[in-house]
């Protein structure tokens, strides 16, 4: 038996209770991430409880998308064969701005290996892989003329 790589479909999200605020996000363009109510701590992975205080009043919230690279590889073997066509590319854990130790795992896009420093500022970017899906990945944010000074 082979497999068609054209053909070949991705696995695809399975929004829950937990985790459909995130993909309606997601799918409106907007990056959003679990807080809570009640301490204003932000938590990803979604989880039923608040890590903080224990509260389970939880909410997504939308996040400005701002990030920086915490650390990264560079995937040159296909875990499924959706993503063979697309190798090699970027594996990174990012921390988002609001929150220090706010990590989350995406892709960077945009930017070549050797550009690639701890600590660069990261810009979410919603890159539709199919029809049926479109995720969150990370690119160089774009550099203020007043910061180029």
């Amino acid at each position: 038996m082979s497999i068609e790589l054209s053909a070949a479909s991705p696995p695809l999200p399975q929004p829950d209770g937990l985790t459909r605020f995130f993909w309606d996000g997601v799918g409106e363009g907007e990056l959003r991430i679990q807080c809570c109510q009640d301490c204003g701590y932000y938590i990803h992975y979604p989880k039923p409880m608040c890590r903080r205080c224990q509260s389970t009043a939880l909410e997504g919230k939308a996040v400005s998308g701002s990030a920086t690279l915490y650390s990264w590889t560079i995937a040159v073997q296909a875990f499924h064969p959706f993503w063979i066509e697309r190798l090699p590319f970027t594996l990174a854990t990012v921390e988002l701005v609001e929150q220090p130790g706010l990590m989350m795992a995406s892709q960077i896009v945009d930017c070549p290996e050797d550009r690639l420093q701890a600590g660069m500022p990261l810009e979410v970017v919603f890159v539709e892989l199919t029809p049926e899906l479109t995720l969150p990945f990370f690119r160089p944010a774009a550099v203020d003329p007043e910061d180029a000074r």
